[in-house]
């Protein structure tokens, strides 16, 4: 885009296969093209035993990652200024967050 020219406008629509869902669980898997999300439900339903029901997963270019990250980080920042630090339960496995 050339300085001074407006950017285009941006319409947003929906897919027919489009869905939204409740996560509590994220699984991060990283290759040199690209990062998988995948997305799912913790349920426990005994102390022994825990199962994640994966329902989506998401493949992102590494730019698209970093603006996630960015875009994250924002929100997360603004969400802590309105209602207080987010405190996280230390985690085994840094790529699965739960």
């Amino acid at each position: 885009m050339l300085p001074n020219q407006n950017p285009p406008a941006l319409k947003l629509e929906s897919a027919a296969d489009y869905r939204e869902g409740y996560a509590n669980s994220v699984q991060l898997r990283a290759s040199l093209w690209d990062f998988f999300l995948m997305f799912g439900t913790v349920r426990q339903q005994t102390p022994e035993a825990v199962t994640i029901q994966n329902f989506q997963g998401v493949y992102l270019s590494p730019q698209q990652a970093k603006a996630l990250l960015n875009v994250l980080a924002t929100n997360v920042q603004q969400y802590e200024s309105t209602f207080g630090e987010i405190r996280l339960e230390p985690q085994g496995d840094a790529s699965v967050i739960q």
